[in-house]
């Protein structure tokens, strides 16, 4: 795609980084076959070609972002199955991170969405705010159908229904502290305990520790860690996430320093995504981009660590048909498509791929938040492909997707390593006490 900045723009690293990426695309389209909100809306400017000559208007013009602009933009997952698709290697990504870091500074959004947004970005990544609003929910239930009738509320309603009946609250495997293994084989790792996953499942985070420890390696989880930053990233919210990768990278560089780690595991692969970009977002600080890159370079998704670990003869008799969703943000984000699946077929379960796997569930940050109906529709498809693999049990690795394709089925949903580490001697996920 031919660009015409100019050199004052193109000083700018963000707007040089995008003109790179621009040039990259040959306009072939074969993002549109593979983008879920092109596949449901049939909208050209809702496909990742579509919105990269919105992007390139905007920015290679310098104007300030306009409503039709903002619609299309916030229309996009970020499920980055476009860049799984595109054979020329555009880093969308990139570039949609940093339009919208150009909509948040240029466009005023109307009052409620506004207001919305910004009480997503002070709730979301504080552990302890996200459990007392969760708890708050209930309050707001009798109103949800109310809310749904009034165009700018429908974010509120999609909150209020998402929201579970309880949260849990702190544990050990949730607070910072060190878990040996019993019998040790040389491995340490920390894990990122994470903001909303643990007040919505905490045994996510034991029983990864758990299945750590079991098979000889020591878990960290250190003072200080918090939120990846990846939500607010997404929202365009540039300060906010840097302040989040940097404190994140200090933590974890200081493990590294001290102690050593062999990885940094993450269980929820959005953020995954996120961490293993730290290298790039930070990559223009002086004091932390080489600490950066190094944390990057050792994040690692659970069952990406799990396969280079020798793991023992599964205990439990699982037996079960368990159908596996691939996060949008582990298959195309960080293009971790068999560890998983090989690990749960490995562990004893029978393992079906849904149809139309590539597509997202419509969890996607607070995408199920904001976009409610757009999400609905796709958390149904996803849904119905799923359920025509009649499995027993739903796996996936992200908090959301589980909490996304939840509630739209009454098969159990449950983290891979939930699954996982009942095979391999741990508890039964009590998502499955009603399956012999």
């Amino acid at each position: 795609m031919q660009t015409n900045f100019s050199l004052a723009q193109l000083a700018d690293p963000g707007v040089a980084e995008a003109e790179k990426i621009l040039r990259s695309c040959v306009h072939c389209g074969f993002c549109t076959a593979t983008c879920p909100t092109y596949v449901t809306l049939g909208n050209e400017l809702d496909s990742p070609r579509g919105r990269i000559y919105l992007m390139k208007d905007m920015l290679e013009n310098d104007r300030p972002a306009d409503a039709k602009t903002v619609k299309h933009i916030d229309r996009c997952l970020s499920c980055l199955s476009c860049m799984t698709t595109c054979p020329s290697g555009v880093h969308y990504m990139h570039l949609v991170d940093h339009a919208r870091v150009h909509i948040e500074e240029t466009y005023k959004r109307p009052f409620i969405n506004r207001m919305t947004r910004t009480m997503l970005t002070k709730i979301l990544p504080y552990r302890e705010r996200f459990a007392f609003a969760t708890k708050m929910s209930v309050l707001g239930k009798p109103f949800a159908s109310i809310f749904d009738k009034i165009t700018p509320l429908k974010p509120l309603a999609a909150m209020i229904r998402l929201a579970p009946s309880k949260v849990d609250g702190k544990t050990k495997f949730t607070s910072p502290g060190v878990f040996e293994a019993p019998e040790p084989t040389g491995g340490r790792v920390t894990l990122l305990t994470g903001c909303a996953q643990p007040a919505l499942d905490a045994g996510i985070n034991k029983a990864t520790i758990e299945l750590l420890n079991r098979v000889g390696v020591e878990v960290v989880l250190p003072e200080g860690e918090a939120c990846c930053g990846s939500l607010v990233h997404h929202m365009g919210k540039e300060h906010q996430a840097l302040d989040a990768a940097k404190n994140n990278v200090r933590v974890w560089h200081d493990e590294i320093e001290k102690n050593g780690l062999d990885a940094i595991i993450v269980t929820t692969s959005g953020c995954g995504t996120t961490i293993k970009d730290y290298g790039y977002m930070l990559r223009n600080d002086p004091e932390l981009a080489e600490r950066a890159a190094k944390v990057s370079s050792i994040a690692m998704d659970v069952t990406e660590y799990l396969v280079t670990r020798e793991l023992p003869k599964p205990i439990a008799e699982a037996n079960l048909t368990i159908a596996y969703h691939a996060a949008c943000s582990l298959q195309h984000g960080q293009q971790i498509k068999s560890p998983p699946k090989d690990l749960l077929k490995g562990a004893g379960f029978k393992v079906k791929e849904a149809p139309e796997s590539h597509l997202c569930c419509g969890s996607a940050g607070t995408y199920n938040i904001m976009q409610p109906e757009i999400a609905s529709q796709l958390r149904d498809r996803k849904v119905k492909n799923i359920e025509s693999t009649k499995p027993q049990a739903i796996a996936a690795g992200n908090i959301g997707c589980l909490t996304q394709i939840g509630s739209g089925t009454g098969i159990p949903v449950v983290h891979t390593v939930k699954l996982l580490n009942w095979a391999y001697g741990g508890e039964k996920p009590q998502e499955l006490h009603n399956i012999r």
